[in-house]
């Protein structure tokens, strides 16, 4: 009995170790986009899963003023394309890859006014073009204009946020513009736009799951069940997926139907651990925009893996 009693006490004292380990506060950064973080956040899982870690959920327009953030000491994990954390390292960012998820070439586009003479991507030379600075369609333009002999000096790129860029592209103000989902879904379904071009057969990769260094490096057994949270949002997509473009829909404050043309858009997505292969793609990216000038100086992706240092 006096066994028992004392086994009792050390699995409640390992228990209590457990939820003494969790950091008292989470700051997550996401945007409107982010399918899994924002079911993750309207179902409350990670309020769920660790009660004892206060979740303060920042919402940003983009990836690069997300990482931003994270430089600054402001946010703890956030979500971006591929290009931003690139940008933040050149800048000196001390951030960790911590996860990845599969590309979605689908939902990157280049669109141009559904009136527009433009038929190929050829036929942007000289033409003012919006985008995010920085981001994943910044990608996406460099690839596709490369891919038809051209460079960033053939266009006018006009840098701007994606409600901006939306503007800019209504009022005629540009000749196309560069955009991921569900943007590219809600303007499709409008019949405001025509499709250019996406990002099929140009070699990208997904989005990352990113972490300030301290903090993933302070709190690794949480991050990893952080990180299995996010994938179990993620899922219910395929579990749920009537009832998650319902909840989308109605946080983004889109159409159901717009939420439902961008999972056409994307494959399923759980995270995955930032591979080899991962890495060796997002340095021939570093690479590319750093040979285009467009990055300050090289940056190493591998040393800002989580566990590879």
């Amino acid at each position: 009995m006096r066994m028992l009693h004392l086994v009792m006490l050390l699995m409640l004292g390992l228990t209590g170790a457990v939820q003494a380990a969790d950091p008292s506060t989470l700051r997550i950064g996401y945007q409107k986009g982010s399918i899994s973080l924002v079911l993750a956040k309207q179902h409350q899982l990670l309020e769920q899963r660790f009660a004892n870690t206060r979740v303060q959920w920042i919402e940003f327009p983009a990836g690069p003023q997300m990482l931003e953030a994270l430089n600054i000491g402001s946010l703890d994990i956030g979500s971006t394309g591929d290009i931003p954390p690139i940008f933040a390292q050149a800048a000196g960012a001390d951030l960790l890859y911590i996860g990845a998820e599969p590309a979605k070439p689908k939902a990157e586009v280049i669109l141009v006014p559904a009136s527009s003479p433009i038929e190929s991507v050829a036929g942007l030379k000289g033409k003012r073009i919006a985008l995010q600075k920085g981001s994943s369609a910044h990608n996406l333009l460099l690839r596709s204009l490369a891919k038809a002999g051209l460079g960033m000096a053939d266009v006018q790129p006009v840098y701007l946020a994606p409600a901006d860029a939306r503007a800019a592209f209504e009022r005629g103000s540009v000749d196309a513009w560069v955009i991921w989902d569900p943007f590219y879904s809600a303007i499709d379904l409008e019949g405001k736009a025509r499709l250019l071009a996406n990002g099929e057969g140009l070699g990208l990769i997904g989005p990352f799951m990113l972490g300030a260094r301290g903090y993933v490096e302070a709190n690794g057994d949480f991050v990893k069940r952080l990180l299995a949270e996010i994938s179990r949002a993620e899922a219910l997509t395929r579990s749920d997926e009537a009832g998650s473009i319902r909840l989308l829909a109605q946080f983004m404050g889109l159409p159901e139907e717009v939420v439902r043309r961008s999972f056409s858009h994307r494959p399923a997505s759980p995270l995955i651990p930032v591979s080899d292969e991962i890495v060796a793609a997002q340095q021939r990216t570093a690479q590319l925009f750093f040979d285009n000038r467009l990055l300050p100086k090289r940056v190493d992706i591998a040393g800002a893996v989580w566990g590879r240092q």
